[in-house]
């Protein structure tokens, strides 16, 4: 039986409190579960995603908040996990640990951060992931690995989802999603980054064959080590959503996203990082989704534009 929908919104930008507290409102009565807060260094906003998050987990006592995804790089797994527990034990038990081996060229140039080569990269992000993990068990834990050494360290506070927030782990290449396949509870299924910057060819990547590829790998990891897909929730990101009110607008639509994406309208349409067409045609393509794939957590980014289908299909 298929998992039923729920949806994560991109944060809100910060206007001024009372604003802030009726967009997170509005974002809810919308039919949202979770607020996803990305993290760079560089970007339109900037915002350092565990203090964002700690801030919604006081104005709003519902919404969950999920990091899409803390950048490995960026802070020691210690670090990292003690402000997941402290958020996840002041908000109740509403956070999602999303956590991500790190990709951006211009994060890590602008900040002085080795731009390491992906082996490496991913080397030490898994090795982090086991480090968090361990840090969530009761008693000390130690560890001993390439990239990390922890000595004796026992991982508090408790959270209060046991034995730990649900961790999301995305990517589009193999290694990646079959470590996650292995140790997440959410699977974001992305396309694949080369060389720190996301060009138009690559977000060609995002098309319905090679996601088919992409999940199969997650299907065959998790065989192998005795895991299936009800374990698991596979999440996508809507990078963009347009609701139309006819054909001829859904038309124009995918013709104006086609060059960025570069695929075709009709292979662009199949796309699962782009969602446009009339409320009821988009609630098709995402059910379609989910029985072809199984993506049942879907983030929009274009919040308001997804209410009236998220309205629709939250929870069915």
């Amino acid at each position: 039986m298929a998992r039923p929908f729920r949806f994560s919104a991109r944060v809100p930008d910060f206007t001024t409190s009372s604003q802030w507290k009726d967009d997170l409102a509005r974002i809810e009565d919308s039919g949202y579960s979770t607020i996803s807060v990305p993290d760079h260094f560089m970007g339109p906003a900037g915002y350092e995603p565990f203090t964002y998050m700690a801030a919604i987990a006081v104005a709003n006592d519902r919404l969950r908040i999920v990091s899409l995804v803390a950048g490995n790089d960026y802070r020691h797994p210690v670090v990292l996990h003690k402000s997941a527990a402290n958020i996840d034990l002041f908000s109740g038990g509403r956070l999602e640990l999303g956590i991500g081996a790190g990709w951006m060229l211009a994060d890590y140039e602008a900040a002085g951060i080795a731009y390491d080569a992906p082996g490496i990269r991913v080397s030490r992000f898994e090795e982090s992931v086991r480090v968090i993990k361990g840090l969530f068990a009761p008693g000390p834990f130690s560890f001993e690995g390439k990239h990390y050494r922890i000595t004796n360290l026992d991982g508090l506070p408790e959270p209060v989802q046991k034995p730990h927030p649900p961790i999301l782990i995305g990517g589009g290449g193999k290694r990646l999603l079959s470590f996650a396949a292995r140790e997440a509870d959410i699977i974001g299924v992305n396309t694949t980054i080369k060389d720190g910057v996301l060009t138009p060819s690559q977000r060609a990547g995002f098309n319905a064959d090679l996601t088919d590829t992409r999940v199969g790998w997650v299907n065959d990891a998790m065989r192998a080590c005795g895991r299936s897909l009800d374990d698991v929730e596979l999440q996508a990101i809507v990078y963009h959503c347009v609701v139309t009110s006819s054909q001829s607008e859904t038309d124009a639509a995918l013709g104006r996203l086609s060059a960025l994406y570069e695929l075709p309208p009709a292979e662009l349409n199949e796309s699962p990082a782009v969602l446009v067409g009339t409320v009821d045609a988009c609630v098709d393509r995402l059910r379609e989704r989910r029985d072809r794939w199984g993506i049942n957590y879907v983030t929009i980014n274009d919040v308001a534009e997804g209410a009236p289908i998220v309205s629709k299909l939250a929870g069915a």
